[in-house]
């Protein structure tokens, strides 16, 4: 047995452990961070490191290793624990060299839970799927905040998990996102092992297929989110690979499955009854009453009233109900809850055409919401698809697409859907790889294409390293450049004042 394998708790002996952290992003350096305050010998390996985290590091006294990927730095195979930043692929040559020396791999979601009881051990909430993660994540702890609970939305939403149990006040409740590359780090058993209070999956689709290697793979790690719930397992009822999940879940003895869709739901289940949106789970006669949490019309205010927005605020009212909140707290969250930036954000509307960012929309599952949206689009679409199939979109939504504009290095496939499904649709390829220039040109050559009536919808179905820094990125380039077309334009009707699309 090695040393690692009884360390369990924040108080437990860390003091001169040989660790290294592979990796210096986000989760990298919280990692450190929190090694290196528990007494650990802990070395960062990465690849690049910028210039802030450089001088952070020699504060605490962290060295440094930086190391091409083919390279094996001392650091890595002097180590007792290696703990890996998710974004490592599986078969990265650092983690082949460490299972091959039989050192432990951990991810950072299994050191939190390992010393989450720094303070006091919150209980963990986790949440999943391929779309609507961070505004789920955002939903159930705002919702449990209402209840006055102290709870905190982290993980793959930005904010590392190993703050948030560092936290001198500590939490009641952490509400954890969770990508399919920190699940599939997760051990199965053992004192890495989650026991959350509850779980989610909201939804399935193919993504980071290039990482997993399969589209089962991937389902896999995502099914990984239910392992040892111990009160409710919520999936969606609308998608029948989640309820597979849930069924063929390991889950502790007395954990419940509480389903979420629009229709009117069955017991155990939140649903929608003529625009109200109720609860048959969480109550004693859910055979013949349901309790009213909210209508739609208290979706409108903060935009999620679209149907795949209204799904995540049910799987976050399972959640916060699963908790203990009440209705009345799930309805005051609701009304009072903003979206992040990014996510069906309107940029303009000129001349009655309404310019539309969601540049979130990474992948095409999670295009499919925002293109269902709308009756009549121009689509801006591309990046780098990660493996996914983006012809299924095109099929289903050509009817609404009046124009479509690809971006991206991966344009082809693109062309090749449209060329197959719609050849009649006018497509136009902005070929640049000039980062500055990418939005400016897209806007241009939407516009030409833009009637009224219509709404020219940034929704990449891609992710946006190829040309841009993030999706933020992204999407504020667009709207820079609608912005500015506007001006050049003397589109005095132009607005943009960061309200949501309420359809």
């Amino acid at each position: 047995m090695s040393r690692v394998d009884d360390l369990a708790s924040w108080h437990a002996d860390w003091r001169g452990l040989r660790v290294a952290v592979l990796g210096l992003g986000v989760t990298g350096f919280a990692a450190v961070d929190t090694l290196a305050e528990l007494g650990a010998a802990v070395t960062a390996v990465a690849e690049r490191v910028d210039d802030e985290r450089r001088t952070i590091l020699g504060v605490l006294g962290v060295p440094i290793v930086e190391a091409g990927r083919d390279a094996l730095p001392d650091a890595l195979t002097d180590a007792e624990l290696v703990v890996a930043s998710p974004g490592l692929r599986p078969d990265h040559p650092w983690l082949l060299a460490a299972a091959q020396r039989g050192i432990p791999v951990w991810g950072d979601i299994e050191l939190a839970w390992r010393v989450r009881d720094k303070v006091r051990a919150a209980e963990w909430i986790l949440v999943t799927g391929t779309n609507g993660k961070t505004t789920t994540t955002q939903l159930t702890a705002h919702m449990l905040r209402e209840a006055g609970l102290r709870v905190a939305p982290v993980g793959n939403i930005g904010t590392p998990v190993l703050d948030a149990v560092r936290d001198p006040e500590g939490f009641d409740v952490l509400v954890v996102e969770l990508s399919s590359f920190q699940l599939h780090a997760l051990p199965d058993e053992g004192a890495g092992a989650l026991w959350p209070h509850s779980a989610a999956c909201l939804n399935i689709d193919d993504d980071h297929l290039d990482w997993h290697g399969s589209a089962d793979a991937y389902r896999a790690a995502k099914a990984r989110v239910y392992r040892n719930s111990r009160i409710a397992a919520v999936y969606g009822i609308d998608d029948p690979a989640t309820q597979r999940m849930v069924e063929e879940a390991e889950v502790v003895e007395g954990c419940r499955a509480i389903g979420f869709g629009l229709g009117v739901p069955g017991p155990s289940d939140l649903g929608l009854v003529d625009g109200i949106l109720v609860d048959r789970a969480f109550l004693d006669d859910r055979q013949r009453q349901a309790l009213e949490l909210a209508d739609l019309g208290d979706l409108e205010p903060a935009g999620l009233r679209s149907p795949h927005m209204t799904r995540n605020v049910l799987a976050a009212a399972a959640l916060a109900r699963a908790f203990g909140a009440e209705p009345v707290h799930v309805r005051d969250a609701i009304r009072s809850f903003r979206l992040d930036r990014h996510r069906t954000e309107i940029v303009a509307d000129v001349d009655g055409v309404r310019w539309v960012d969601d540049s979130k929309a990474t992948n095409p599952h999670a295009a499919e919401g925002s293109l269902s949206a709308f009756d009549s689009v121009v689509w801006i679409v591309g990046g780098l698809f990660k493996g996914a199939d983006v012809a299924p979109l095109v099929e289903r939504h050509a009817r609404r697409i009046v124009a479509v504009v690809a971006i991206g290095v991966e344009r082809a496939p693109v062309r090749e859907a449209f060329a197959r499904h719609a050849p009649g649709i006018p497509l136009v390829e902005v070929d640049t790889a000039d980062t500055g220039a990418v939005m400016r040109l897209a806007v241009e050559a939407a516009a030409a294409h833009a009637v009224p009536g219509v709404t020219v919808l940034l929704a990449p179905a891609a992710a946006s390293m190829d040309q841009f820094e993030d999706y933020a990125a992204r999407g504020d380039r667009f709207a820079e450049a609608v912005r500015a077309r506007g001006e050049t334009e003397g589109g005095a009707d132009g607005h943009h004042d960061g309200s949501r699309l309420d359809h």
